[in-house]
């Protein structure tokens, strides 16, 4: 008897992996001859240096090449997959599925793009009976409540419509702004039908913008539980809507979960748990689907996809989740600011998938229910134990047996009891000496609740897979500002160095739990910000201030072990260069990608590990800012032309513009200095290195002198940053000269 056709395949380079392993062993090498020389310098006692610079440049260059050395399990086995969807069996067999959605500001959320996303996850293609979406509201807004309303209204036209001419771009606000490119344009009818839905559209959207300017945002910290199943409601309707599009549609339910100042809320991981429950008792389908509100659905196949791993009886046992990548519509070719993260989705997430599977990130993943569970779903555990775990709803523990569904008609109010149940599901203090956040849901150990829940999940056994289809199924707002981009770093670098620096550190939790090199990727990401900021802060100050004063810190140009430094360099660059080149980048994608790097290890890594440092010691209290995703037309052009927007606080400037003005007068007086006194060969490499580090950031110098527009470096950030640029000097000179 024939086995079955796969539901998928695996492809993995090796070319790639032989070249990354030879690079690997050569740059190894290299380090450890840059150790000896080090250390070995540092035990000749007749030789007159100075200690500290020495020192630290030595600790910094073994912090790198510790974080060098836990990258390199990315690109151990690097793997690619293809699914087939067509071989999954037929609608009435598939399981169902729940969407979550979470938005928390409508003023930095803009609830139009928020009402997107949902109209593009209920016109996925699948069956409409098992398709369950849910949004959470954390800001309790009136407006976002009216606007899901005005969605459910404005979905009766859009998803018959979207399923009836098999429209690919099922987000009404991209369908409409893109050119004409359907296959279906000569046909008449569909130029009539499309015609009359953009109508529709347009008095949809009018509706939200209303409702956006009549409302009152509510209080976000303060509000009660609100919970509504949006039904359908023709009255009122001037046109007869057919019968057949009036049967079935997905269901939607409006979720505001109960916040008070007196207790905690713990950010976008206590929403998502608020939904678990929640949604436990409506639907309980055992997938998940989790959106960003600004990452609508591109592709109406994505569930079937994700189910080609899901229903595989060979992996689907382990399979916890499958995780597609973050992409943005709003990017241009320059990507300044590395919006597109390219080395994370195209090198980093491939690269975990050919060991166990990439990272969770908080949008794009379908996760099995089961697996944010843990052990106390299964049988033979008492009732006082469940409840203990996930608290005394009595309803919520029988939907922890998967056989459980609540059998709710779709069109009708939820019952008065269900009701009930999940007001008292979406309470502040339903989670009050329980389980959840801990050992079930999703974790509140750190404000990056993906991330460690993703790895708790690896640490338990489950496995997870990454799916990077030509067309993207997932598009999302990219941050197009430099404030943003590093308000978002900072928070990001913030949950991560929460997840390092607690007793689940992967490096240390990890390699008793799951194999080495996955804990080598999770250790590499929970320790990168830390473990940059620092190494670059000294690379950036140190032999630049020795070449003020004429001290070497690095050998000389006739000297073998310069060769070792200089291969060291070159070899980092190159690699970096071949991996863009390889992924579809450019050499401006390259020095675009330097340039942010360095930028953000100065100011947003070190920030965020600060803020990670204190909140462990008590001095800080956790917080979560979202990223904005209001469009400024101004920074919007000016990202357009390649510009860096330097708007931001002086918090972010004044580190980059005093580490230019120092790297400036370094390379002004080094080169004086070696013309001078002719030491040149000494202080080469000092001198290079400040030319490299000003070639790489000269739009932060073009900000500074040159451009005269809003976007340019203020005056004030420019003196504020000298008057720290003249102490640093002072200071110094004393302590490390």
């Amino acid at each position: 008897m024939e086995s079955p056709l796969p539901l998928h395949v695996c492809h993995v380079n090796n070319l790639s992996v032989i070249l990354n392993k030879l690079h690997a062993f050569l740059h190894c090498i290299a380090i450890a001859l840059l150790i000896y020389y080090r250390a070995s310098y540092l035990l000749q006692e007749t030789r007159a240096i100075s200690i500290i610079p020495w020192l630290l440049v030595f600790a910094s260059e073994l912090l790198l090449s510790f974080i060098w050395l836990l990258g390199r399990a990315y690109l151990w086995r690097p793997v690619s997959r293809t699914v087939f969807p067509e071989r999954l069996p037929e609608d009435d067999k598939l399981p169902a599925i729940d969407v979550f959605i979470c938005t928390a500001d409508p003023e930095k959320e803009p609830t139009f793009g928020v009402m997107n996303t949902v109209l593009s996850a209920m016109a996925l293609d699948y069956p409409v009976d098992k398709l369950h979406v849910y949004l959470s509201d954390d800001g309790g807004s009136p407006i976002t409540l009216r606007g899901m309303r005005e969605a459910f209204r404005f979905a009766k036209w859009w998803i018959p419509f979207c399923r009836r001419y098999r429209i690919k771009t099922i987000c009404p606000q991209a369908y409409f702004s893109e050119a004409e490119s359907d296959e279906n344009f000569g046909d008449s009818e569909f130029v009539t039908e499309k015609r009359k839905i953009k109508e529709k559209y347009e008095m949809f959207e009018e509706q939200v913008m209303k409702a956006v300017e009549d409302g009152e945002y509510g209080n976000s910290r303060n509000h009660s539980t609100i919970i509504e199943q949006i039904i359908q409601d023709t009255s009122g309707e001037n046109e007869t809507i057919r019968q057949a599009d009036l049967v079935e549609m997905p269901l939607l339910v409006y979720v505001s979960r109960e916040k008070s100042p007196e207790h905690l809320h713990h950010f976008k991981g206590g929403a998502l748990n608020v939904l678990l429950r929640v949604s436990g008792v409506i639907s309980n389908s055992p997938y998940i689907l989790g959106l960003d509100c600004d990452m609508y659905c591109n592709d109406p196949t994505s569930a079937r996809q994700a189910m080609c791993f899901h229903l595989d009886p060979k992996t689907s046992s382990s399979l916890a989740f499958v995780q597609f990548p973050q992409k943005f519509h709003n990017f241009n070719e320059h990507d300044i600011y590395d919006g597109s993260l390219r080395s994370g989705y195209r090198l980093q997430w491939p690269g975990m998938d050919g060991l166990k599977g990439p990272f969770l990130t908080g949008t794009g993943h379908y996760i099995r229910r089961e697996s944010l569970y843990g052990n106390f779903k299964h049988k033979g555990i008492d009732l006082a134990e469940l409840k203990d775990t996930f608290g005394e709803s009595n309803l919520f523990i029988k939907s922890l047996h998967q056989s459980y569904e609540h059998k709710n008609v779709n069109g009708e109010n939820l019952s008065n009891v269900l009701q009930q149940e999940t007001e008292v599901l979406a309470s502040c203090s339903y989670e009050h000496q329980t389980k959840w956040g801990e050992e079930v849901g999703f974790s509140y150990q750190s404000v990056s609740e993906d991330f460690f829940t993703g790895f708790i999940l690896h640490c338990k056994g489950w496995t997870s897979t990454y799916l990077d289809p030509s067309r993207p199924q997932f598009l999302g707002t990219s941050t197009t500002n430099l404030n943003d981009v590093l308000i978002q770093g900072t928070r990001w670098a913030s949950g991560l160095i929460d997840v390092s620096i607690s007793r689940f550190c992967p490096l240390l939790y990890g390699p008793s739990r799951m194999s080495l090199l996955l804990s080598m990727c999770y250790g590499e990401m929970s320790l990168f910000p830390l473990l940059y900021c620092l190494p670059l802060w000294c690379f950036a100050t140190l032999p630049q201030l020795c070449l003020l004063n004429g001290i070497p810190l690095y050998p000389e140009v006739s000297s073998p072990f310069f060769m070792v430094f200089s291969f060291i360099f070159l070899s980092a660059i190159c690699k970096h260069l071949q991996e863009v080149i390889s992924t579809g980048g450019s050499v401006y994608t390259w020095r675009n990608e330097q340039r942010i790097w360095m930028i953000k290890s100065v100011t947003s890594h070190f920030y965020g590990s600060m803020d990670a440092i204190m909140k462990l010691l008590g001095l800080r209290k956790a917080s979560f800012l979202p990223t904005n995703k209001v469009l400024d037309n101004e920074q919007v052009k000016r990202y357009e032309m390649g510009q860096f927007d330097f708007q931001t606080s002086s918090v972010f400037l004044v580190p980059m513009v005093s580490l230019m003005i120092l790297n400036v007068a370094a390379l002004v007086c080094g080169v004086i200095r070696m013309i001078a006194v002719g030491n040149w060969d000494k202080l080469f490499a000092q001198v290079l290195l400040s030319l490299y580090i000003l070639i790489i950031n000269f739009a932060i110098v073009e900000g500074m002198i040159v451009r005269k527009d809003k976007g340019r470096i203020s005056p004030s950030a420019i003196l504020l940053s000298s008057v720290f640029f003249v102490t640093f000097l002072f200071f110094g000179s004393i302590i490390l000269i």
